[in-house]
């Protein structure tokens, strides 16, 4: 038992350290100018998928007896022993993470439902019901008590708007603000963000976690809105959010991404260009590419010796 609490201590740690570094890559390569929002999404997204999910261990797992050339981290090893001898400090210690971890899924249960004022939970199970359209094979609604225009849903995903918001804005800002959204809905970010909580669920302790989070959400804004430049209608966009931002107009916009507005609107109004934007993405998804293979390569040949000396 003492062994096996030694060597999953150690790989946590190992793990995590490895993560660490593949995250100050993202957070690198994401500062650098140039490339697309929706790219450097991507990168987040993956960056937040592999603290949760242990690439390195199923590789240990399957080719363990053949990686002989794998050293351990001694200073790592020494620490995960020290704490598998104590009892005591591990037990605390496992008390300390169910409880954040219990605190952090009842967070996330009071937050589904409250995405939208109480009236409806995001995983609302009739979007066919009250006043609605379809855009491009996506339900569209109108609701009172809307904080402003958002996708609702995880799996069967569709567009809530305000009531009074085709009052608001004109014809061409309204198809704007609906291809922002349908971006939301075709790519699944609910989905998205909420295996991302989940993560967060078990991983609340480490701080690149939450901040992973910050920059999931901004990109997830700025990539829908390359959508609708991409389309021709960022000016409409830009004027959209302008009212929505109004504080003395009825509706207002969204919270996250409201939040997001200042760098929202400096990515609107930016003057771009399509074949140097793809040379950047291209190197962008090269290098984090590089990086997250060689995270997974280090924690393996640091821990695949564990699982050696077991067999």
């Amino acid at each position: 038992m003492h062994e096996h609490l030694t060597h999953a201590i150690y790989y946590a740690e190992v793990h995590l350290i490895f993560c660490s570094i593949v995250w100050l890559a993202a957070w690198v390569l994401t500062l650098i100018p140039g490339g697309s929002a929706t790219t450097k999404h991507w990168i987040w997204f993956a960056t937040a998928l592999n603290f949760i999910v242990p690439l390195g261990a199923i590789v240990d797992g399957l080719f363990a007896p053949h990686i002989s050339w794998a050293t351990p981290l001694g200073w790592v090893g020494d620490l995960g022993a020290s704490l598998a001898d104590n009892t005591r400090l591990v037990v605390s210690l496992a008390v300390i993470w169910l409880i954040g971890a219990i605190a952090m899924l009842a967070r996330l249960w009071l937050r589904i439902p409250g995405s939208r004022n109480g009236k409806e939970t995001v995983a609302d199970s009739n979007p066919d019901s009250g006043h609605r359209f379809h855009a491009d094979g996506i339900a569209v609604r109108f609701g009172e008590g809307a904080r402003g225009p958002a996708v609702a849903g995880i799996l069967r995903s569709y567009i809530w708007l305000p009531a009074g918001i085709d009052r608001l804005l004109s014809e061409r800002e309204l198809n704007s603000v609906l291809m922002h959204e349908l971006t939301h809905a075709r790519r699944h970010d609910n989905l998205i963000r909420l295996l991302y909580e989940f993560s967060l669920c078990a991983l609340w302790f480490h701080p690149l976690v939450w901040i992973t989070g910050s920059r999931l959400a901004l990109y997830r804004e700025l990539s829908c809105d390359e959508s609708v430049i991409q389309r021709g209608h960022g000016r409409e966009l830009v004027s959209a959010l302008a009212k929505l931002a109004n504080p003395e107009k009825t509706v207002p916009l969204e919270a996250t991404a409201g939040s997001f507005l200042r760098h929202r609107l400096a990515k609107l109004t930016a003057k771009r260009s399509s074949g140097m934007n793809m040379a950047a993405n291209t190197l962008l998804s090269a290098c984090f590419a590089v990086v997250l293979a060689a995270g997974v390569f280090a924690t393996v040949a640091h821990t695949a010796c564990c699982f050696v000396a077991r067999t």
